[in-house]
C-alpha cells in the first residue's frame, strides 16, 4: 500500500484515512438502495409476527373454550 499522509500530515501506514473517506463518499448512495431493498423483508416479519400472534390468540382461545 502507499503511504499516505493525513490533514495534520501524521503518517498513516494502513491507508485508513483514505479508505475511510472513499467510504463516507459513497455511503449516501449505498444507503438509500439499501433502504428500499430492505423494506420487503421488513414487511414479511411484520406479516409473520401478526400471523403468529393471530395464531397464538386461536390456540388461547380453542384450549379455554
Amino acid at each position: 500500500m502507499a503511504n499516505t499522509q493525513g490533514p495534520q500530515g501524521n503518517h498513516d501506514p494502513a491507508g485508513s484515512t483514505q479508505m475511510f473517506r472513499a467510504f463516507v463518499d459513497e455511503g449516501p448512495q449505498g444507503g438509500r438502495q439499501q433502504a428500499a431493498a430492505s423494506s420487503g423483508p421488513r414487511i414479511g416479519v411484520i406479516v409473520g409476527v401478526i400471523a403468529a400472534v393471530v395464531i397464538v390468540a386461536a390456540v388461547a382461545w380453542l384450549a379455554l373454550k
